[in-house]
């Protein structure tokens, strides 16, 4: 099978180098490049940004006609719609994503034995897993008609991985103000990550989910919210989030009495009813004071008015 990646980013550069050890005959094209004269491909890789996509599926379109291979896109939030240019040509399209997060093209990930949603026409679909396959992808193909949603698919995998690492930032913070030197922050976290990943790998949910909500250790999470709320109000909110979120998963697991988890679900909105209070009072306080202070400024300047033909000089509201 010989393959053309257009596209030397990050996912770009990460499969061309997959499929040269596979022993896969690859070339690649930049994407912010014309397009080829002709393409001498089985299978195309459109591994663009997402707003050049539709640029280059119209490039495609007169070049990948019938029976002439087909082209696949590596977006996570568009489906194979995105290359309607090229199907309206006769080409056969669809999507091929790896949810993996590729943070940089010196660093890949490992792609062995991660998951690549794969959907669209027949063809398509065939060389595609053909391709995944080779380079240790576990192809992840819709089952209903209609496909995957491409939109939420997509969210769900960045509420994950772009989430985490929001997380992950505010887990240093937290680790700052508690005494850790700021450059030991992220490598004492980036193994208890890697280890979270493990046991949801093999354990799945809700048997993944550890920690105190589990446990029903109310006061743990008491403690945890109280310190919190020393610092930055939005490292407690989001605490109290992701603790509504655990819930459910420890109500699952029934390792905790019910009334523990329903005390820390309290907890969770109480506490961030009384924050809500709290800068609802200083919003109040502060539209007081200002009304206050305009109500204590004159209303009306007064100007002394140059005196005519000797009269006595006149007080005018300005």
């Amino acid at each position: 099978m010989r393959v053309l990646i257009i596209g030397r980013g990050r996912v770009g550069t990460a499969l061309a180098r997959a499929l040269r050890r596979a022993g896969i005959s690859v070339s690649t094209l930049s994407g912010r490049g014309a397009a080829p004269a002709q393409v001498r491909a089985d299978l195309v890789v459109v591994a663009v940004r997402d707003a050049e996509l539709a640029r280059w599926a119209t490039l495609l379109a007169p070049l990948v006609g019938p029976r002439r291979g087909a082209v696949v896109h590596s977006a996570g939030a568009f489906g194979p719609e995105a290359l309607d240019a090229v199907r309206a040509a006769g080409g056969a399209t669809g999507q091929l994503h790896i949810a993996l997060s590729f943070a940089d093209r010196r660093h890949p990930p490992l792609l062995s034995g991660a998951r690549a949603l794969i959907q669209g026409e027949p063809i398509a679909v065939r060389l595609a897993k053909r391709l995944a396959r080779a380079i240790g992808l576990v192809p992840v193909c819709p089952r209903r008609s209609g496909g995957v949603d491409a939109v939420l698919y997509h969210a769900a995998a960045a509420l994950l991985s772009n989430g985490a690492i929001a997380l992950a930032h505010t887990a240093c913070e937290l680790l700052i103000r508690a005494g850790i030197a700021a450059h030991e922050a992220a490598p004492l976290l980036s193994p208890l990550l890697a280890s979270t990943a493990k046991n949801l790998g093999a354990l799945g949910l809700p048997g993944a989910l550890t920690g105190p909500v589990r446990r029903g250790d109310f006061d743990t999470v008491a403690k945890h919210l109280a310190r919190m709320a020393e610092g930055d109000a939005g490292h407690a909110a989001l605490y109290r989030a992701l603790l509504t979120a655990q819930l459910p998963l420890a109500r699952a697991l029934s390792e905790a009495s019910t009334a523990s988890l329903d005390r820390i679900a309290t907890l969770a909105k109480h506490t961030a009813h009384a924050e809500l209070a709290k800068h609802t009072a200083h919003a109040e306080l502060a539209k007081h004071t200002a009304h206050a202070e305009h109500a204590t400024r004159p209303k009306h300047a007064t100007h002394r008015m140059p005196s005519k033909k000797g009269k006595l000089p006149v007080r005018r509201a300005g």
